[in-house]
């Protein structure tokens, strides 16, 4: 089989799982059945995207198929792995958390089949929008993503749960609206300007005649894009459905919609990005993004510290570390490129370790407010070791990985003379730490509460998020030379530039040449995609 075929496959997977599980009797069929398709389809991706990015990232070329309506390049296999990783740990976690929901009555056995079928339609529609070269399909894409989550936000039958997902179709979809506009407004220009009008739908052939499209006409649609797709991915001021669709969700769902989904949003950001940068030069959509950056980073931070329920104060770290992402594009540079994309990564590990952290609070503690939660170390050991490293790693603190993106991020800040917003960011962080702090003084010491018997959850429920751990304890001592060497290959598709490398950047270069130490200053090893 060949590399695009592999790529179908990919896609198609979970798409099949979820018919198989659809078209299953709900009531003659056990619970056991659902759990292990559900099963069957998160390992299939997972084995699939490790594989075909592994692919990617070895030959530095891409993987197309459906003549160019699938584009599977260095930019979009780190987020495809990112999609297999956490879609598998969520999904084994899911397993154990909608058990405890059934057996206490929060979920009817009727929704079991909901929750499974939806969970593998979400994966779907999250590899489509990473691996889709038509940016009408981007569009679609993204779009599919919320209609298939919504059932999983509502998946309990309760008023905040149903609220929360009514919220979150609204905002979304008024929002991705501006995102279609920024898709036509492309599209309908491109196709003025290229040889072959049908052409104009596909991103590889429109970035070529990028710097042919009209200023005016890219810069009114970044914009739109910004605000359309940053409605997706949480960013400032279109984030509100954020906080009330990740707290009233399940927990694997929240650690999916947070550790995946906005990066997805923010890939689509990135491939407007490389348009008008080619277009009208880096000015306007650095601009663009440091100012929706820096402004995301400081609300929510400040949201962040006033929180009491611990799924919502999650939730707003999300529109932080989002905003973080975009400030590090507006950075700009190699090195803010990079450090971007490290953060999808590092962000999207620890995000999806806490929201299932929150899952083992909520099934012992039986609530989310903090002022009722305290002394888990007592009752629970082992999830009291895990959420104080998984807040200690959302502070950025080394030795783990989210601490190497942002330091990378606030290298290339410094670099590029952006005091007065280095100068907000550390404040903004400054407060987090604040906040991750008492977190853990608060509800993993302290007086257990009375009466409450001392056990932790399953072992099953453990599992997933002990993988987490160790990979952000992996990505923040020892980067895989796979990822990093993919790191800079996607680095060069944001920059459109092969000489663009980060081996004259001391902190990639010895992250990058572990055993020859610094390496002359222009010197490449960037791969062509």
């Amino acid at each position: 089989m060949d590399y695009a075929s592999l790529l179908m496959t990919l896609i198609a997977a979970p798409l099949l799982f979820a018919l198989l599980m659809a078209v299953l009797p709900s009531k003659a069929v056990p619970r056991p059945v659902y759990e292990a398709i559900h099963v069957a389809s998160i390992a299939a991706v997972l084995v699939l995207s490790l594989y075909v990015v592994a692919q990617v990232f070895s030959s530095g070329h891409s993987v197309d198929a459906l003549g160019l309506w699938l584009h599977l390049d260095a930019l979009g296999s780190v987020f495809v792995a990112l999609i297999g990783v956490i879609g598998c740990l969520t999904g084994i976690y899911s397993i154990p958390y909608i058990r405890h929901d059934v057996e206490t009555g929060h979920m009817t056995p009727a929704r079991v089949k909901q929750f499974y079928v939806f969970f593998s339609l979400f994966l779907f529609t999250m590899l489509v929008v990473a691996a889709s070269n038509n940016i009408i399909l981007m569009w679609v894409g993204i779009e599919a993503t919320t209609l298939s989550t919504v059932f999983l936000v509502g998946a309990y039958d309760a008023k905040l749960s149903l609220e929360a997902a009514w919220k979150y179709v609204v905002v979304c979809t008024a929002g991705v609206a501006f995102g279609l506009y920024s898709t036509v407004l492309i599209y309908a220009n491109a196709a003025d300007v290229m040889a072959n009008a049908h052409e104009a739908v596909l991103w590889t052939s429109v970035v070529p005649y990028a710097a042919q499209l009209d200023g005016a006409l890219v810069q009114i649609a970044f914009v739109f894009a910004a605000i359309g797709f940053g409605t997706k991915a949480g960013l400032f001021p279109m984030h509100t459905w954020l906080p009330d669709a990740h707290s009233e969700a399940p927990s694997p769902v929240s650690g999916l919609l947070s550790g995946v989904l906005l990066k997805c949003a923010m890939l689509i950001i990135m491939r407007f990005y490389i348009l008008a940068v080619q277009a009208v030069g880096p000015w306007f959509p650095q601009t663009v993004m440091l100012i929706i950056g820096i402004v995301s980073v400081f609300m929510a931070a400040l949201a962040v510290f006033s929180q009491d329920d611990l799924k919502r104060k999650l939730a707003y770290h999300s529109c932080e570390n989002v905003g973080i992402v975009a400030l590090f594009l507006g950075f700009g540079g190699p090195l803010g490129i990079a450090a971007a994309l490290l953060h999808c990564i590092t962000h999207g590990f620890t995000k999806a370790l806490l929201f299932c952290i929150s899952g083992n609070v909520l099934m012992k503690y039986g609530t989310r407010d903090l002022n009722k939660i305290s002394g888990i170390l007592k009752t629970m050991p082992a999830t009291a070791v895990l959420m104080a490293i998984g807040f200690f790693a959302l502070a950025g603190f080394p030795p783990f990985a989210m601490f190497v993106s942002e330091i990378t991020g606030i290298v290339s800040g410094i670099q590029g003379g952006h005091w007065a917003i280095i100068a907000l960011f550390v404040v903004a962080l400054t407060i987090v730490v604040a906040a991750c702090a008492h977190v853990v003084t608060q509800a993993v010491f302290g007086k257990a509460p009375e009466g409450m018997e001392k056990g932790d959850v399953s072992p099953l429920a453990l599992v997933p998020e002990v993988v987490l751990v160790c990979l952000i304890l992996w990505f923040g001592v020892a980067m895989p030379q796979p990822v990093l060497n993919g790191i800079e290959d996607a680095t060069a598709i944001v920059l459109q530039d092969d000489g663009a490398v980060l081996h004259d950047v001391p902190l990639f270069d010895q992250l990058l040449n572990p055993d020859q130490g610094a390496s002359a200053p222009g010197s490449s090893t960037v791969r062509h995609n």
